[in-house]
């Protein structure tokens, strides 16, 4: 399928809320698991799968109805955007899991064990890619955890030391990227978020092990940074820049995803940048007020001060899924709105 022609498409970063019917959405607000939640599911197994693809329904249609130009499924089959995959792997004891305490020093996190190779031996989200291509007529994406976010979010008992693991996870996002881009994705994007936690690790080999997940793609792709979901990262802790982003002009990816709304960004960042297309974050998903459309222009222009219209496209901060549904809704029809009235603004 062709992406849009037009200046400055819409999109979003992956996930969208999850109705209370299907998930039990107070208890999927205190963490974000990497090992597997499946307490969190409102409905018996018999029922789950059912259950899952009719509230994915819910939300293409809720995208397409604001008017997003490049939909995803919501994520909705996902207790969060990195566990469903990373558990699914050969070599991972999801079962033992080990306890860590995050750098920031929150409270101890379960995450799963590697305990022998890495390797994908089945499709993890390709009933996902098909169920997505199935129900929509627009340009579609899907995410992937990114194969370094992997490597720091389990504990490591196998392998010599984390390039090693991140590789391996690298080579089993990538055989997936593959099988997903044979079913229908236009966009695949891969989600990062801890090449900014730990830097100088990224430094050493975040790139490679990005450009090896997505070896082979020949659809746009994208690697997504952020600074931690809104409802967990409160906006007052969030740095206003990047520690790690110049370094992915170095990737392959055609596009980097920033939150720039929340932490209030100084955009000129965006020059390390020159080689790529900019997914700019335009939507404070820390606010829950529903911006004005002229709120969200606004952001939008700021972008265009420093990256050219053919450049960049719109976007949320983040994922959605912690938000009420109508104040997520809101703010997408908000910025495809406001992405509308700045491309009549620049002839687009």
């Amino acid at each position: 399928m062709n992406l849009p022609t037009h200046l400055l498409p819409t999109t979003v970063v992956g996930s969208y809320p999850q109705p209370e019917w299907l998930v039990d959405r107070a208890m999927l607000s205190k963490v974000v698991p990497r090992t597997r939640l499946h307490a969190m599911w409102r409905l018996p197994g018999e029922h789950l799968e059912e259950a899952q693809d009719d509230a994915t329904i819910v939300a293409i249609r809720d995208m397409e109805r604001a008017g997003i130009d490049i939909v995803t499924d919501g994520e909705i089959r996902r207790e969060s955007y990195s566990n469903r995959f990373a558990t699914a792997l050969e070599g991972i004891d999801d079962e033992n899991p080990a306890i860590i305490t995050a750098r920031t020093g929150s409270q101890p996190t379960p995450v799963p064990r590697v305990v022998g190779a890495v390797k994908r031996t089945r499709a993890v989200e390709l009933h996902d890619m098909e169920f997505l291509r199935q129900n929509t007529d627009r340009p579609a994406k899907i995410t992937l955890p990114g194969p370094f976010t992997m490597s720091q979010q389990a504990k490591n008992e196998f392998y010599k030391d984390d390039e090693e693991l991140a590789m391996a996870f690298a080579e089993a996002v990538n055989a997936e990227a593959i099988e997903l881009q044979k079913a229908g994705a236009d966009v695949i994007q891969l989600d990062e978020p801890w090449v900014r936690n730990n830097p100088d690790l990224a430094k050493r080999y975040a790139v490679k092990a990005i450009n090896r997940a997505l070896q082979g793609i020949t659809v746009p792709t994208v690697v997504h940074l952020c600074f931690g979901y809104a409802a967990v990262v409160p906006g007052s802790t969030k740095p206003a820049g990047y520690s790690f982003l110049g370094e992915l002009n170095d990737t392959t990816a055609d596009q980097i995803s920033i939150e720039a709304a929340q932490p209030k960004l100084d955009l000129g960042v965006l020059k390390e940048l020159s080689s790529k297309n900019i997914m700019l974050g335009v939507l404070d998903l820390g606010n829950p007020e529903i911006e004005s459309v002229e709120t969200v222009a606004g952001r939008i222009r700021n972008g265009l001060k420093q990256v050219p219209p053919e450049r960049l496209v719109v976007a949320p901060d983040c994922g959605m899924k912690y938000m009420p549904r109508h104040v997520a809704f809101g703010k997408l029809k908000a910025m495809c709105d406001a992405a509308a009235l700045v491309r009549k603004e620049i002839g687009g």
